[in-house]
């Protein structure tokens, strides 16, 4: 009888265990928001929320230069693959990282891949991506002819160009977002004045207006490449 009530018991503490809710104590909850607090990046000067915003939207350009250039055109060009990705052991990798890529003539491209158990799973990708690509797998390299564009692939890679450049511009304009509110921060904190606010935010709008500019101008160029004949 003793055994059978020490093996309730051990079964009642077992399933309070189980079911009861996990709760962090308030002290670990409040150290833990003080860890991310004191992680966010503070700025100093008004010079320092320029120079990161600068920084960070020149970063913004460049990767609206590279995603660009994986918009196909009528000539092979490698880097029309960069933006695929191809299921490897449950996690998805770029296919650059996963193949040898080479151009092996101006309608011609030629995937090697490294680990030849994932021919299927590569030429998947690259028939399921946007391109409008059909590749050819002979078993130990993977071929793609690259058609002339029909009037309406040119318009839908246009689309595509412009979509890219909108996702820039709203990069760039979350980034100016931050520089406002940082600089505003700045001058609450008495360490400027309302004018050197001003010129600030004048600055971080300049800023702005440039790096949209830069991008219409690259995504312009991309569809003129996009619609030539």
């Amino acid at each position: 009888m003793k055994l059978i009530v020490l093996l309730c018991s051990l079964l009642a503490s077992a399933n309070a265990f189980v079911t009861s809710p996990c709760r962090l104590q308030p002290s670990l909850v409040a150290s833990s928001q003080q860890r991310l607090y004191q992680a966010t990046p503070l700025f100093a000067t008004i010079k320092e929320v320029e120079e990161d915003a600068s920084e960070r939207m020149a970063k913004s350009v460049d990767s609206v230069k590279l995603n660009l250039q994986t918009i196909r055109t009528g000539r092979a060009n490698s880097k029309m693959l960069d933006r695929i990705k191809v299921p490897y052991y449950g996690v998805d990798t770029p296919l650059n990282q996963l193949a040898s890529i080479s151009v092996t003539s101006a309608q011609q491209l030629s995937i090697d891949p490294y680990d030849k158990s994932q021919m299927g799973e590569v030429e998947k990708a690259i028939s399921e991506s946007d391109l409008g690509l059909t590749p050819s797998n002979d078993g130990s390299m993977i071929r793609i002819n690259i058609p002339a564009l029909t009037e309406e692939t040119r318009k839908d890679m246009a689309k595509q160009c412009k979509a890219i450049g909108e996702e820039g511009k709203v990069a760039v304009r979350n980034i100016r977002r931050d520089g406002v509110d940082s600089i505003k921060k700045i001058e609450k904190s008495g360490d400027v004045g309302e004018d050197e606010m001003k010129d600030g935010l004048d600055s971080i709008q300049k800023l702005t207006d440039q790096h949209v500019k830069e991008i219409d101008s690259i995504v312009a160029e991309k569809e003129k490449e996009v619609q030539t004949v």
